[in-house]
């Protein structure tokens, strides 16, 4: 499985914000149910971490109506040998990271 950062973003008013949150909720995904917003401090975005499949798996999550304008990042993790190997071969080991 591979972990995937969603960010969905919405407009900028008290309407869509609510709007956004019930559609989210609503959907019954339990995926949804962990979601974080950035309202209250004026990004107005919604964001949840996953672990799925792929990046088409990822997009599914989102109901429809946000899919267009959402945001998903794959995201990975590294190790200490994998800096070293960096260091010493000016790339990530084994096709990680930024430029495979």
């Amino acid at each position: 499985m591979a972990h995937f950062l969603i960010e969905v973003p919405h407009a900028e008013d008290k309407v869509a914000c609510r709007r956004a949150m019930e559609i989210f909720i609503t959907t019954g995904s339990h995926f949804l149910t962990n979601i974080e917003w950035g309202c209250e401090d004026g990004e107005h975005k919604a964001w949840l971490i996953v672990d799925v499949e792929s990046k088409e798996q990822a997009q599914q999550i989102i109901p429809s109506f946000y899919r267009e304008r959402s945001k998903i990042t794959k995201l990975f993790q590294i190790t200490r040998e994998d800096v070293a190997a960096y260091k010493k071969d000016k790339k990530l080991a084994e096709g990680k990271g930024c430029h495979n």
